[in-house]
């Protein structure tokens, strides 16, 4: 019986609840009764006189007033074992309501009742005290059994104490179920050391933790400087590492502010931990002025960046956001969890083949969107590099049949996500994009008062499908080797929310006709990232996983360049992003050349295939069996 009455309140459901709703009014009932009783006591020395005999009885309509406060600040909904700040900041505004109705009470000659003002003051203070020790009793019990249960948790050491490993701090004590002990501080302001949070005492700087390990008895560490710099992270883990410690980290200062996730969400560090940079600052107004109340719509809005761009949009409130995508499979994926965070309303997923010109004309006519984000592409080099045709069809018709659908409908701007690839291009995948980006700014000049055409050129992005990240962490968990194309190979790399990011500030920025390309920072040799993912794996490279190298596939470079000979670039308003002029080639001239690739896709062998691209982009330079 103590059992079911207890887990009436132990729910997660914050819903209203008439069973539980009951039980609190007799809770809170015999409580503030209580409370109202002894303010009188104390007030009278616990000797009150016959004349206040019938306050016993008068009080009772005080009690039910103060419930009808708590009931309208919402304290029959929460459940009795969760408290924090603003559940006692509604309490006390709630018990501060009553009070204030009794003093008026007090001065009002036909009110009959004038309860002195040390009663009403003593009511106040008891009144609150109380509830918020139920509360508080509850919430322990809680907290207690989920600690029970559970056995020995495991000591961890925290690193960083900011604001936000306080709040980790306060959690993992809170939520004694995940099984972890905060035991010590680690924070490299030595003007902290000496004191305590929650009282859990900051030891040292971070370097220091080599020392205190085993005074400590501390059997992980947890990361909790999410704006730490990639090369201080570095730094740390290295000593993690070299103490034999296990680490994780909280999640990325940007979840933390929106609030995607909580401080408690921990996780492994990851290599765009170590290869990140510094937060990138966006216009945020200038990006709702394109996108607010405007209907939206992305091809490829189920893949790595496509299923991104989705999110970011959403957050910009579009009357409408149309997903394009051919795999049924990813488009179910991204429009249920766009459903989750509440866009369901706006978001219209439709399954399409951005070649297929019927429905893609009746997806523009029907929907009319104002902003098209082209993300739909083929991308990985050595398989486009075999099939040629498809890369083409894909890459570069497709965009072009996009382009004059987006004419035709009136659309006000159509952004093409390109690729670093598409510069001085040596595989048929950067080749394509680049015939996509002539396509347009040909069309563009002739039509310059019309759609903005534009397209967004960047580097490789951590963790999209298909590239090396994915595939070094299953050569990893194989037990290796980690296969690597050449010692000196070196690759730009972004975030995708970054890359994103970008993509959306470079669309408020298009006139028409031109090319942005993002800042991508320094580049990156591909064998240090292979070796430092072997690090956060715990294993060593070379001893533990072998680095093999295989020889560069055909198509590939040792690195990618900026810019091609003869592209002029200039800076934008952002300093992230460069924009770059060239002079358009004719469309009459640029529409007879696809008419003779959509001709020859399918008959022409692969070798004739690159030559006649060529043709268009004489910076290429093909692979030829």
């Amino acid at each position: 019986m103590k059992s079911r009455f207890f887990n009436l309140f132990r729910g997660t459901n914050d819903g209203f609840n008439p069973s539980r709703a009951l039980a609190l009014a007799g809770i809170y009932g015999g409580v503030l009764y209580l409370a109202g009783i002894f303010a009188l006591l104390i007030r009278f020395d616990f000797a009150p006189g016959p004349g206040y005999q019938y306050y016993y009885l008068l009080w009772i309509g005080v009690v039910f007033g103060k419930l009808v406060a708590l009931s309208f600040l919402g304290q029959f909904r929460g459940l009795l074992s969760y408290f924090s700040i603003p559940d006692l900041r509604r309490i006390v505004m709630a018990m501060l309501t009553c009070s204030f109705g009794l003093l008026v009470l007090r001065y009002l000659p036909a009110s009959g009742f004038s309860p002195p003002r040390g009663i009403i003051l003593s009511d106040f203070v008891l009144s609150v005290g109380g509830l918020a020790l139920v509360r508080l009793a509850f919430r322990m019990a809680r907290e207690g059994g989920a600690g029970r249960s559970i056995g020995r948790r495991r000591p961890v050491a925290i690193l960083g104490a900011g604001d936000v490993g306080a709040k980790l701090a306060s959690e993992l004590m809170a939520k004694r179920g995940l099984g972890i002990e905060p035991v010590a501080f680690f924070d490299d302001d030595r003007s902290k050391q000496g004191s305590s949070i929650h009282g859990i005492p900051i030891v040292g700087v971070i370097d220091s933790i080599k020392a205190e390990k085993f005074r400590l008895g501390v059997s992980e560490v947890i990361i909790a400087i999410p704006s730490v710099t990639p090369k201080r992270m570095k730094e740390i883990i290295s000593l993690l590492q070299e103490v034999a410690l296990p680490f994780e980290t909280v999640p990325a200062i940007d979840q933390l502010a929106t609030g995607q996730v909580k401080v408690s969400h921990i996780r492994e560090v990851r290599i765009d931990d170590l290869l990140g940079r510094e937060p990138v600052t966006l216009d945020q107004a200038n990006i709702a002025d394109i996108l607010a109340n405007e209907t939206v719509l992305v091809t490829g809005a189920g893949g790595s960046i496509g299923s991104e761009l989705c999110r970011q949009i959403a957050s910009f409130n579009p009357r409408r956001l149309i997903l394009v995508e051919q795999s049924e499979v990813q488009i179910f994926q991204i429009e249920q969890e766009l459903v989750m965070k509440g866009y369901g309303g706006v978001v219209l997923p439709l399954v399409a083949d951005v070649l297929d010109e019927k429905r893609m004309d009746w997806i523009f006519r029907t929907t009319q969107p104002a902003v098209v984000f082209h993300a739909a592409a083929h991308k990985h080099v050595p398989l486009m590099e075999s099939q040629p045709g498809e890369a083409l069809r894909n890459n570069s018709l497709g965009t072009a049949l996009l382009a004059r659908l987006s004419l035709k409908h009136a659309v006000d701007r159509f952004v093409l996500i390109s690729t670093d690839k598409a510069i001085n291009p040596t595989n048929v995948m950067g080749a394509s994009k680049r015939m996509a980006e002539i396509y347009l700014q040909s069309l563009f000049t002739s039509n310059p008062s019309a759609t903005k055409f534009m397209a967004v050129r960047f580097g490789n992005v951590l963790g999209s499908s298909g590239s090396v990240i994915p595939t070094f962490k299953k050569q990893i968990a194989a037990g290796g080797p980690i296969k690597v194309t050449h010692p000196d190979v070196t690759r730009y790399f972004m975030t995708i929310p970054e890359a994103v990011g970008l993509v959306l500030q470079s669309s408020t920025q298009g006139e028409g006709g031109e090319i942005f390309v993002l800042d991508m920072g320094e580049p990156v040799k591909i064998v240090d990232l292979a070796r430092q993912m072997i690090e956060l794996s715990g294993l060593r490279p070379e001893e533990d996983i072998e680095i093999e190298f295989i020889g560069l596939r055909p198509g590939e470079k040792l690195f990618e360049e900026l810019s091609h000979v003869g592209e002029c670039f200039e800076s934008t308003s952002h300093p992230k992003i460069m924009k770059f002029l060239s002079q358009a080639q004719s469309f009459e001239e640029v529409t007879k050349i696809f008419e003779r690739l959509s001709d020859q896709v399918y008959v022409s062998e692969a070798s004739q295939l690159k030559l006649l691209i060529k043709e268009t982009v004489p910076e290429y330079k093909p692979y030829l069996v």
